[in-house]
């Protein structure tokens, strides 16, 4: 294959080149000495006519390194982040452990110290001492093991080859981050001509099929179940394996729970077989697709005598370093490729009695279903005039605020009962957090508006994870750049860990006596305030009656391009405000 060729000024547009010529159409970036380049080559390729890249600024790392997995995870397209030396990398902070469990492939880069002794290289130690405190003996280490790949760009490297090989890696499934560090020297060193073959002539392979034999086993099993389950949480990453599970469930009348860790919309909320958060304990057949925590252990799991097959990219859960849940088969497979080898299988296997009874155990799910979600919605409704608000109230309104248009990031904790209530049924239109590190939604709002501009982004959000998303910053970076997304907050100035999970710990202990020191942030920061301060609309509701309208209001903002921030006050937990 004929490479690529360009003429450039030197190293860091050819960088930025084969950025672009890999798919990339967005950096999120956060500004450095080491990365002008960037500023540079972009500036001079939209000079020259040249295809480039949307620069986002955003002030702070974490919320870039989210934004970046936000607009991934909508857009279905690699992003790239850009960070000062080690300093930057240490401030992508928690949301590099979510991007390791995103499943998203993403290029996060920063700038490295020079070592160049002064004059000697263009790019050197030429300014202040701190060039010399910003090196450190492994840069690439901070980040390294949860990344899929990293390198140290050097004089011999060639450079556009170096990043199509990280955007291969990157798009390579399963999908994940990848880490590119660019001495400054490095960058700026000059270059007349470039060539390289881009990531898509290194080749992105393909997602792997299941084993037939592994397949047909599978069906047989499932036809034969009298009490089968699907057990999902990211398959829904591909938006196309929705429908398709959606009729493979159909076909066996199987019952769809949620894994204890949900990232997507892998099925219908809304659809008959949809169960939500169940019981296993009688499924005699558990089917497991790409959820790496099926279940709590305990008295809801399946069953000793159920047989369990679980299939995913990664079936074992490779990067999680101990792993105590069993199954009979694994299957190493793409979600979609699976389940239209399992229908097919189904189809040749299923016979007249097989047919009638997953028509009685569709309209057995189905009388469940409906019966679990009308208990929810009238739980959520008797407490329309409570006060201050519950939280089952104010995500009913949230979920009646939703349209087909939505997309909905949610970085809620289970006490908000917002999954009980939620009838999202567009694929793609449901996110969360894909790891366990707080902070995510903000940043992930912001990126997803990106790559959605004609969609309503939704977050919704615990004050405390809302904190340490940093989101001043993800606000004025979606008043910047024409994103406007909504947040809202549940506000009970609570950490859940220093209030009810103490209690649960130490039932009638000293700190549960004192008044649980350590587990309120109480006088709270005004939330609406900072949000004005950064250029969106802001408002706190603390009459019940308030809140359908305070949503309306919202999402009347950022139709006009602003965004907005709804905080909804609520009780203080385990103790009286």
């Amino acid at each position: 294959m004929q490479w690529i060729e360009h003429p450039v000024r030197d190293v860091g547009e050819a960088l930025v080149a084969a950025m672009i010529d890999g798919g990339a159409d967005h950096l999120f970036f956060t500004s450095g000495s080491d990365l002008v380049f960037y500023q540079e080559a972009l500036a001079k390729m939209r000079h020259e006519g040249r295809p480039t890249m949307r620069l986002v600024t955003v002030p702070h790392e974490h919320v870039s390194l989210n934004a970046a997995l936000g607009y991934a995870a909508v857009s279905g397209r690699p992003a790239v982040t850009a960070a000062h030396v080690d300093v930057g990398t240490q401030h992508y902070g928690a949301a590099i452990h979510t991007a390791s469990r995103a499943g998203l492939p993403v290029l996060v880069t920063a700038g490295a110290a020079p070592t160049a002794p002064t004059g000697t290289l263009r790019g050197g130690r030429d300014e202040g001492g701190h060039l010399w405190l910003q090196q450190n003996r492994d840069q690439n280490g901070i980040v390294r093991q949860y990344m899929k790949w990293d390198h140290r760009l050097d004089y011999q490297d060639n450079p556009g080859l170096t990043v199509s090989r990280a955007l291969q890696v990157a798009m390579s499934p399963p999908c994940g981050p990848v880490y590119l560090s660019i001495p400054r020297e490095v960058a700026l060193h000059t270059l007349e001509r470039t060539s390289y073959p881009t990531a898509a002539q290194l080749g992105i392979p393909r997602p792997a099929s299941p084993e037939p034999h592994g397949i047909r086993e599978l069906a047989q099993r499932l036809i034969g179940a009298q009490n089968p389950f699907i057990v999902v949480a990211e398959s829904g990453r591909n938006p196309a394996t929705v429908p398709a599970l959606v009729a493979l469930c159909e076909q066996l009348g199987l019952a769809v729970v949620e894994g204890m860790h949900r990232s997507y919309l892998s099925f219908p909320m809304d659809h008959p077989l949809y169960l939500g958060e169940a019981s296993l304990a009688e499924a005699d057949v558990v089917l497991v697709l790409e959820a790496n925590v099926p279940w709590m252990p305990g008295p809801r799991a399946p069953g000793p005598g159920a047989y369990v097959a679980a299939i995913g990219l990664d079936p074992i859960s490779a990067s999680i370093p101990t792993y105590e849940f069993e199954a009979h088969l694994r299957l190493t497979s793409d979600s979609l490729s699976a389940i239209d080898a399992l229908r097919a299988s189904v189809a040749t296997m299923l016979s007249d009695s097989d047919r009638a009874r997953v028509l009685e155990r569709c309209a057995h799910w189905a009388a469940s279903s409906r019966e679990k979600r009308l208990a929810a919605e009238h739980a959520a409704s008797d407490a329309a005039t409570t006060s201050p608000m519950l939280p089952r109230w104010v995500s009913l309104q949230i979920c009646r605020h939703l349209s087909d248009n939505s997309i909905l990031l949610d970085e809620t904790a289970r006490s908000a009962e917002l999954k009980d209530l939620l009838r999202c049924s567009r694929p793609g239109s449901y996110l969360a957090n894909p790891g366990s590190a707080g902070g995510w939604a903000p940043g992930a709002a912001l990126g997803a508006k990106l790559a959605a501009p004609e969609r309503d982004v939704v977050a919704v959000t615990g004050d405390g994870f809302y904190m340490f998303g940093s989101p001043a910053v993800a606000l004025w970076s979606g008043a910047r750049h024409a994103a406007p997304f909504m947040v809202v907050v549940y506000q009970n100035r609570s950490y859940s860990t220093g209030t009810t999970r103490l209690a649960q710990t130490y039932p009638d202990g000293y700190a549960a006596r004192t008044g649980y020191e350590g587990g309120y942030f109480d006088p709270p920061i005004d939330f609406a305030q900072e949000a004005q301060a950064a250029g969106a609309y802001g408002e706190t509701v603390r009459d019940p009656g308030e809140v359908g309208p305070a949503l309306k209001r919202g999402l009347d903002q950022i139709r006009s391009g602003r965004p907005a921030v709804i905080a909804m006050w609520l009780p203080r937990l385990l103790q009286p405000d």
